[in-house]
């Protein structure tokens, strides 16, 4: 993907095992989507709890926050409640979101990558980020948002 482009049309289920189509968000609020690795894994804990900690923050910016892997609805589900993490994850099994996305494996291919997507309310890409450091994902994310709304 690239900026300016559309979010894909593409339908995944949620931790509750409910369909979500990414464009039902657009014209009602920016969202950003994170692709990670794995559910459980130290690096990936670490990323979605940053973004569980500064949730608020993207809500009073009118923000949705998605994360995605290719782990089951049932984990993301364990994975959610574990942490207490209160925004969307996404399983994409078949990897068709990271197709869509354009998201690359790292290490030579040996791992999913870890990727970060800003959109617009729109639903227009406004940026991407790659960076296997989880660290910094949601500072990026929030930085990118703050910079869109004024």
């Amino acid at each position: 993907m690239k900026k300016g482009e559309l979010v894909p049309d593409l339908v995944l289920k949620d931790q509750n095992g409910h369909d979500f189509n990414f464009r039902d968000l657009m014209g009602k609020k920016a969202f950003v989507v994170y692709f990670y690795p794995k559910d459980f894994t130290p690096g990936c804990t670490k990323e979605a709890c940053s973004f569980r900690d500064s949730y608020q923050e993207f809500q009073d910016l009118g923000a949705e926050v998605i994360g995605i892997s290719a782990d089951t609805t049932t984990s993301h589900a364990k994975f959610s409640k574990k942490y207490s993490l209160p925004y969307i994850f996404l399983s994409d099994r078949d990897k068709r979101a990271r197709k869509a996305f354009d998201v690359k494996a790292n290490l030579m291919g040996l791992l999913p990558g870890r990727e970060t997507f800003v959109f617009s309310k729109s639903g227009t890409l406004l940026h991407r980020f790659n960076s296997m450091n989880a660290a910094k994902h949601m500072p990026e994310a929030l930085e990118i948002l703050k910079n869109y709304q004024n």
